[in-house]
């Protein structure tokens, strides 16, 4: 029997990531994004690479009926998808008081209402089969007080954690994939300066859905990717919160507002 998976944020960065990860396994793939043209140009690789049936699906998640339409698609019995990743995603260049309320109020729609309905919707079909799998990505931000986007990747985290227990007795399997910088188009949209961090802190898309994959079938609650994450993970659960909160803030103030106007 062969596996569908859905995948959202599908045309580019983790999403085609996990798409052509879940491709080598042979799975079925209905991929979800806004770029029709983009999604197109990866069903044809996965297509010519892997001999993989690509359903292209494209939908803006912000728009209420493209939303309902992913929602129905997983939810169709006759066409049952099997694991759902939910990856669409996008930041914001500025702490929040800066951004547009606007703005906050769709990253947060897409970041936390997006994965629920979905999630909402394929759960029957899951439950029913007593089978298949829920992977939402979070991130490393959700570890820390970093604004709207670390608490709302908290939340996701959290959610999945939570959700791993009530499905458990149905054999669903659910995952938060929690990585740390990625290189993809995410800095770049977000309008992100990264030019001072590291090499060794930057992780590839590849080997974060490769941990992912491994650990979704050791049915593990959390996959994070990278010793310096993991011990990073240990490490900020430990520290106290008022420490971290204020180290976070400093980075976090406009520049206007530092005492140094650094």
């Amino acid at each position: 029997m062969t596996t569908t998976v859905l995948i959202t944020g599908a045309s580019a960065g983790l999403g085609a990531a996990f798409a052509r990860g879940f491709a080598a396994k042979g799975c079925d793939l209905v991929l979800v994004a806004r770029d029709k043209a983009r999604l197109e140009a990866v069903a044809a690789d996965l297509a010519r690479e892997f001999g993989s049936v690509c359903e292209v699906f494209p939908a803006d998640l912000l728009d209420a009926d493209a939303l309902a339409a992913v929602a129905e698609r997983l939810a169709d019995p006759a066409r049952p998808v099997d694991i759902l990743v939910n990856n669409a995603g996008f930041g914001l260049p500025a702490p929040f008081p800066y951004n547009p309320v606007a703005d906050e109020e769709r990253m947060l729609d897409l970041l936390v209402k997006v994965p629920l309905r979905l999630t909402h919707a394929v759960l029957p079909g899951l439950r029913e089969r007593r089978r298949g799998a829920v992977l939402n990505v979070s991130s490393v931000a959700g570890l820390l007080p970093t604004g709207t986007y670390g608490a709302a990747k908290a939340w996701i985290t959290a959610f999945s954690e939570s959700l791993r227990v009530d499905m458990e007795p149905y054999g669903v399997r659910v995952l938060a994939v929690v990585p740390g910088f990625t290189r993809t188009e995410f800095q770049e949209r977000a309008g992100m300066d990264v030019t001072a961090l590291r090499d060794a802190v930057w992780l590839e898309p590849a080997d974060v859905v490769a941990k992912a994959l491994k650990d979704l079938a050791r049915r593990r609650p959390v996959s994070i990717t990278g010793r310096h994450y993991r011990a990073y993970a240990v490490a900020v659960r430990h520290l106290p919160r008022a420490f971290v909160a204020r180290k976070m803030a400093r980075k976090r103030r406009a520049p206007a507002d530092r005492p140094d106007g650094s």
